[in-house]
């Protein structure tokens, strides 16, 4: 790579190449791509009796920078090709299409009124498993096709092909153009790069549909350095079924790098399938990439090796979307059902401008997954895409099972109610709970149904998640759960303002931010202020407990929340939720209260066992006590 020209200059100085051979020596070298590899491009524009202009790198070597007298000069070229080509003729120049190159020959081109087509010519597969790795930037072919002048007509007609028997993409524009080679001259560079070193950090890129240009697959690139090398372990490619990449193991960079280790290759790529994309099976996903991925092998892969294609359970997974819409606060989301590794089925509440992030989850009932099962054998037949929509029984009492929690950081939310002391007698006691942030509901709903005495308001920003939660996730109101369509912060305010305050046993944020620019996901930074979390305070009964959500990856960030939060509660427990960057907070005002750990825990055992009551719903999975082993005072 040291042998690259410095500057397009240099491609048209006699020192620069005699430099070049001395160092090269008699290696034969090609940037431009040997017959074998544009034989399939010639062929295809080139036919018996057609009038052509070949040109094969003399524009990239005339035009070595933009100063007039070079202009003018390639415009004589260039006008010269136009003169000696009949309308139907074409101009075929393979290049590096630099930028400079292809907005000139585009631009040129395009006010003469001919149909300008770039063509990536594909690289050999030798090449990119060959022992040494050449020129990293692509070779593009430009096919000017000459049309008769039509007097007044502005059409410009701007296309792309990227495979030799692919269909070209129409663009509209010459700057789309320009940007669609860049972003393959960058995918090209890449690939060089990952050929050459192992390790270059976080790697991850959308593989698009050719025709709608929407993303079909995302990959991420794991090297793990510390595997021993051998014949059969370079490489290998990780199918993620559907539904389940937003799981630590596949959604994190932590959880890829221990799926990596554990898989035992040098480099690991793991495939993402997207929502919206119709999949048939694992054999044609593995046909449609096997080339592909070919190209982010790392150096030593033999030749002709067989790369393994791994997944779970041997299948494409199950991801049924059952409701898309657009919120004018929230944005795009969806609703789909999934079904997890251990074949039962949960429903998810997805906000597309962060789609690997679970929003809101519950479990479908045993009945209604069986029912889907064998609706989805019979819809096999038809071949029916993988999101296409099933009639699933949607009422909220017979499909959702509001018995189990399924996000880790609701278990220690509702574990943290044993914070309030005498747990025996919580069921018995009159509880009055502030949610704020609904969701799908799933934590006010369990709080209600598990705690017969307790009066919930739930404070929800988005009208559109509560028609969400009522429909699709078992979500109710009565006369003990009421919801507020308001905004949080102007709502505790309001309350605090009040002459006669209500005051609450328990307030519960898992309110999520829209500003993905924040070092804070989960609350809003505001929520957090100082003079607001006094309103919080003031509505919060003496022996009460304040329980946040706290989503930070802001260092800085989050010891001045944590500052914050402990000024004004002094006592402050932290419960770190494993694999995720969730913590949950539970905040107290009298530091005197302090439970150390043992009594935590026999606190939290007291409140299960009154929780598991006969005939009463209970996750056996589900221990309180667990949830707050890793808890420590900040």
């Amino acid at each position: 790579m040291n042998l690259l020209p410095k500057s397009s200059r240099e491609f048209g100085s006699v020192d620069y190449w005699e430099r070049f051979f001395q160092q090269r020596g008699k290696r034969a070298f090609e940037w431009y791509g040997s017959y074998l590899e544009l034989c399939g491009v010639l062929h295809k524009y080139i036919k018996p009796r057609e009038k052509v202009v070949l040109d094969k790198g003399t524009l990239d070597a005339v035009l070595t920078d933009e100063e007039e007298k070079t202009l003018h000069q390639v415009d004589r070229m260039l006008a010269e090709v136009g003169r000696v080509l009949q309308v139907g003729g074409r101009y075929l120049c393979i290049s590096l299409a630099q930028a400079h190159i292809l907005k000139k020959a585009v631009g040129h081109f395009s006010r003469e009124g001919w149909m300008v087509r770039v063509h990536q010519v594909a690289n050999s597969q030798d090449q990119v498993l060959e022992a040494e790795p050449r020129f990293s930037l692509p070779v593009f072919a430009f096919i000017m096709t000459k049309f008769r002048p039509v007097p007044g007509s502005a059409l410009q007609i701007f296309e792309l092909c990227a495979q030799e028997q692919g269909k070209p993409v129409r663009l509209e524009s010459a700057e789309q153009l320009a940007e669609a080679v860049r972003e393959r001259q960058q995918y090209a560079w890449l690939c060089s790069q990952l050929y050459r070193k192992a390790g270059l950090g976080s790697v991850s890129l959308d593989l698009c549909d050719g025709d709608t240009g929407e993303p079909r697959y995302t990959l991420h690139v794991v090297d793990s350095p510390t595997v021993k090398p051998s014949r059969d372990n370079h490489f290998a490619i990780f199918i993620i079924p559907q539904g389940r990449e937003t799981e630590w193991l596949f959604g994190m960079e932590e959880g890829r790098k221990q799926l990596a280790a554990s898989a035992g290759f040098r480099r690991l790529i793991t495939v993402a399938l997207h929502r919206g994309q119709r999949y048939e099976s694992m054999d044609s996903i593995q046909a449609e990439l096997s080339a592909r991925v070919m190209e982010l092998a790392p150096a030593g892969v033999p030749a002709q090796q067989q790369v393994p294609f791994l997944s779970v359970g041997g299948d494409i997974g199950v991801r049924t979307v059952q409701h898309q819409d657009c919120s004018p606060l929230s944005g795009s989301y969806v609703v789909e059902d999934v079904q997890g590794d251990d074949k039962h089925y949960f429903r998810r509440l997805i906000f597309l401008s962060n789609r690997n992030v679970v929003q809101s989850e519950a479990r479908l009932l045993k009945d209604v997954s069986h029912r889907a099962q064998k609706k989805r054998k019979k819809d096999r037949k038809k071949q029916r895409p993988a999101d296409t929509p099933e009639d699933l029984p949607a009422a909220p009492g017979q499909s959702i099972d509001k018995s189990y929690l399924c996000c880790e950081h609701h278990k220690a939310m509702i574990a943290g109610l044993a914070l309030l002391r005498n747990p025996e007698l919580l069921l018995e006691t009159p509880l009055a709970l502030l949610v704020v942030g609904l969701g799908g509901g799933s934590l006010p709903l369990f709080v209600h149904d598990h705690f017969p005495k307790s009066c919930i308001d739930a404070v929800e920003i988005d009208p559109s998640m509560l028609e969400v939660a009522t429909q699709w996730f078992g979500f109710s109101q009565s006369e003990r759960m009421k919801v507020h369509i308001a905004d949080g912060l102007d709502y505790i305010t309001s309350l605090a303002g009040r002459e006669v305050r209500p005051h609450y046993n328990v307030i519960m944020f898992d309110v999520d931010s829209k500003d993905p620019t924040l070092g804070m996901s989960c609350p809003p930074p505001a929520f957090v202020d100082q003079p607001f979390l006094q309103k919080v305070k003031s509505i919060l009964t003496p022996e009460g407990v304040f329980i946040l959500n706290l989503v930070c990856r802001d260092l800085g960030l989050k010891d001045s929340v944590l500052s914050g939060l402990k000024a004004v509660f002094p006592l402050l427990y932290v419960r770190r939720i494993e694999g995720e960057v969730n913590e949950i907070l539970f905040c107290q005002l009298h530091p005197e209260q302090k439970l150390a750990t043992p009594e935590l825990l026999e606190m939290a055992q007291a409140l299960e066992q009154t929780l598991r009551k006969p005939g009463r719903g209970w996750d056996d999975t589900y221990v309180l006590s667990d949830m707050l082993k890793t808890v420590k005072i900040v």
